[in-house]
């Protein structure tokens, strides 16, 4: 990985002090440098030129350093799709089909992918380094098999079964240089996106149990933490979901993103005039040097319509072709679209599952605080009845401690008698309040 990113980034530019220590230097010839120009400039103007890993149909990768307009130029592209993959602003996960390139913003994955080339921004991500690695390798290992199917194929010409069946067979499922791109762009967002998941996932249950068996803040703050982030992480795995299902509902935005059929039909379009024109010009100078003869001239018309129908018939093969191949293309990428949908469906579905179980835990939590609560409400009221018992001792006492006598105080068993009628009172009473709180369910006895 340290070679890799030794070999991908950029040399390191000159400091402003080196610069302003260059201007300041006399020169051996006595003349001042850069006469009329502002070298400290120099850097304020070159800060829109961006390093961009750039990663060719055989796999060979150089680390080039490309300005937003010539940028704008090179893959006909507006300024707002280059918008969309600056590094300093957070925008979703996109996916944009344009005339002549596809502009990819997958999570740490920021590229442009055209006919001929994958453009990457330069970045010390791992997953970038992996994407440009990964890339290598299958540009690299499809070229090693176009060579067997060429080697095979001269092989079935000889003669030879065996090699035929090995290597002569084209591979059904051979992909345009720009959907192999798209793939490993699709298959790193969803392994990054489906690890956070995971990882997750390993934090979270652990968590979750230790919350329904201990009740704590710290618990409950972990768990708070842990659903902020779960609520981040399943509205990129929902965007990047959404965005690959409305590709798969479009079959015009499908049919724009085939670079490589689009810059075929180009150059044989362009091919087809020229030879179109070529003939005209050579008819013509034939018919200026040749003699006008009433015998020559119907066998020179002849030829012109013989042209004619053949040019047409060419064009109507060649749309027939065209209309075949977009269906062709169509299909590819939407087998390609659909099943990366099904492995972000499944990480959305992970997530779901995974914040269904949180609420399962609130709702189990919030049921123990509420039975916590009704126990206490429960010893309350039981502490109240029996204050309410305890309060009658206290008007008996009040009414016998006013100052005023009456025969009973000269009875020895007077205090006695009054102490049992008030005890067996206050029993019945709280006795009664328990039977009622019973008979209304307040309580379960």
């Amino acid at each position: 990985m340290a070679e890799i990113k030794e070999r991908l980034l950029p040399p390191k530019p000159a400091s402003a002090a080196n610069l302003r220590e260059l201007s300041h230097r006399p020169p051996i010839s006595g003349r001042q440098p850069f006469q009329g120009i502002d070298v400290l400039g120099l850097k304020k103007r070159g800060q829109g030129l961006r390093s961009w890993i750039r990663v060719d149909t055989s796999g060979n990768s150089q680390v080039i350093e490309v300005d937003k307009f010539t940028m704008m130029r090179r893959c006909d592209l507006p300024a707002r799709d280059l918008r969309l993959l600056d590094p300093l602003f957070v925008y979703p996960s996109t996916i944009l089909g344009r005339e002549k390139a596809i502009v990819v913003n997958l999570e740490q994955i920021r590229c442009i992918i055209t006919a001929d080339e994958v453009l990457l921004l330069n970045s010390l991500d791992s997953y970038v380094l992996q994407y440009v690695v990964e890339l290598q390798r299958r540009l690299q290992a499809a070229g090693a098999g176009e060579v067997w199917q060429s080697e095979g194929e001269l092989s079935r010409r000889r003669g030879s079964r065996n090699i035929d069946n090995m290597f002569g067979t084209p591979s059904p499922d051979y992909l345009p240089f720009e959907f192999r791109a798209l793939e490993v762009a699709l298959e790193s967002a969803c392994t990054f996106l489906d690890s956070q998941a995971a990882e997750l996932e390993i934090e979270a249950y652990p968590l979750l149990d230790e919350l329904t068996s201990k009740i704590s803040t710290l618990n409950l703050e972990r768990v708070r933490r842990l659903k902020s982030r779960l609520v981040a992480l399943t509205r990129r795995v929902q965007k990047v979901r959404d965005e690959i299902e409305q590709l798969m509902d479009d079959d015009g935005d499908m049919a724009e993103m085939y670079l490589t059929e689009k810059k075929r039909r180009m150059e044989l379009s362009c091919y087809g005039d020229q030879s179109l024109l070529g003939y005209r010009s050579t008819d013509g100078a034939l018919s200026l040097s040749a003699p006008v003869s009433p015998v020559s001239s119907p066998p020179e018309s002849r030829r012109l319509e013989k042209s004619l129908s053949i040019a047409r018939s060419r064009h109507e093969s060649m749309r027939s072709s065209e209309s075949g191949a977009e269906t062709q293309s169509i299909e590819e990428l939407e087998m390609l679209l659909e099943a990366y949908f099904v492995v972000i469906d499944s990480t959305l579905n992970k997530l779901t599952s995974l914040k269904e179980y949180i609420d399962d835990t609130e709702d189990f939590i919030n049921i123990q605080l509420d039975n916590v609560r009704n126990q206490l409400i429960q010893f309350e009221l039981l502490l109240t009845t029996a204050t309410f018992v305890v309060a009658i001792f206290g008007v008996v006492a009040g009414i016998f401690g006013m100052n005023f006598e009456i025969p009973m105080f000269n009875e020895p068993n007077a205090f006695k008698w009054v102490l049992i009628i008030t005890g067996v009172t206050g029993a019945v009473i709280f006795i009664s309040f328990l039977w009622f709180f019973k008979h209304r369910r307040l309580m379960p006895l």
